[in-house]
């Protein structure tokens, strides 16, 4: 019923002011299933709205873009709801769809290295399991033979020379140590299912993205030093 008056509140705007009026939506609802919404406003506010709207102003009324005001979403050239962030776009969906849309890139085409921290003792478990759960099927084994690193090279697992070394560092030490960006944002892991419950997508998506870009950077600082000593590692 909310979502039928939104829309027609929308109409009236339109067919009221014209169709230059930019109408925004914003809410609980918009939040959680902005792919509801996208296509009946102009653009969505995700989580706490009152910074970036106050930022859509500023710029709306200097005539700068504003498309990439954090927070915001618009409808993309597909029709999915998505948000641009330092070059990066940023597209909303369910759970199921996104583990989807991961084992569809993870399996697809020529099959690649699989670079990830702590990526067998966490991610590459829990990703495969809940997968199963919801009736996911994997596209590819994350978890192939330890030992071998030309599938998946978990960088927790380089640095400890495969359990050979009993200290396991976080990934920050060791960015700190290699002069590499601190993946640290202003949320950590312990800290996502709040801000998930509190709205705060963005922040989510920023603290994935930092860590993606941190993993990434300290491959690349050992993939000719460290990496080569390992089997499968040239």
């Amino acid at each position: 019923e909310v979502l039928g008056e939104r829309r027609t509140t929308e109409e009236r705007l339109k067919a009221a002011l014209g169709d230059d009026v930019m109408v925004l939506w914003g809410g609980l609802h918009t939040t959680l299933v902005p792919e509801d919404c996208v296509e009946h406003a102009d653009a969505l506010i995700i989580g706490e709205g009152e910074y970036p709207l106050l930022e859509l102003v500023d710029r709306l009324e200097a005539g700068e873009p504003w498309h990439d005001v954090p927070s915001l979403w618009t409808q993309g050239a597909d029709g999915e709801a998505a948000s641009e962030e330092e070059g990066m776009r940023f597209e909303p969906a369910t759970e199921r769809g996104i583990l989807e849309k991961f084992w569809e890139i993870a399996g697809g085409g020529r099959r690649s290295r699989l670079v990830t921290y702590n990526g067998r003792g966490y991610d590459g478990p829990i990703m495969t399991i809940r997968s199963a759960q919801l009736g996911v099927v994997p596209s590819r084994n994350l978890l192939p033979y330890r030992f071998d690193i030309s599938e998946h090279c978990d960088l927790m697992e380089i640095f400890s020379f495969h359990g050979a070394s009993r200290s396991n560092y976080s990934l920050d030490y060791w960015c700190r140590r290699f002069d590499v960006e601190s993946p640290k944002g202003s949320i950590d892991g312990s800290q996502v299912g709040r801000a998930y419950r509190e709205g705060r997508i963005d922040d989510i998506g920023e603290y994935c993205l930092r860590d993606v870009r941190a993993t990434a950077e300290l491959y690349r600082k050992l993939e000719h030093t460290m990496i080569p000593l390992f089997k499968g590692g040239r």
